[in-house]
């Protein structure tokens, strides 16, 4: 799997526009689905689902801390500005959230009470610190 994950964020009509892109798209997939257990900037408590999916056979997503640090730091170097929730624009507007896959086995964890621990950590970060997320997720 590619070692950088790509994400689109719907301000509504997440679903439809998923399944919609991996209906249209050969070789596309939905993987897991997860609804967010915490308060977001984007809504309360069970209003933000976030939905893994393939397009076209390619996925996406950061390994660890130092290949976080590093896309970040290069990031920002090259013009771009941190934004709240792990978010960066980058010089041409672009807006990037570079995240580790556990991230995103945290957050769809069954124990809920833990995603929610995760989820709440990781909206106060501007970038993400994978202790941090790990040190909430154990509780």
């Amino acid at each position: 799997m590619p070692k950088v994950v790509s994400n689109l964020w719907f301000a509504e009509e997440a679903r439809e526009a998923v399944e919609f892109y991996v209906s249209v798209i050969p070789d596309s997939r939905i993987g897991r689905t997860t609804i967010l257990p915490a308060e977001t900037p984007s809504g309360p408590p069970g209003s933000v689902e976030l939905i893994e999916f393939t397009l076209a056979d390619q996925a996406f997503l950061v390994e660890n801390q130092a290949e976080i640090d590093r896309i970040w730091e290069a990031f920002l170097a090259n013009g771009g500005t941190p934004e709240a929730c792990v978010w960066l624009k980058d010089r041409w507007g672009l807006s990037w959230q570079i995240v580790p896959r556990v991230l995103s086995e945290m957050v769809a964890d069954s124990d809920r009470e833990r995603a929610k621990r995760v989820t709440e950590v990781m909206l106060g970060m501007v970038k993400i610190d994978v202790a941090a997320l790990e040190d909430a997720f154990n509780g």
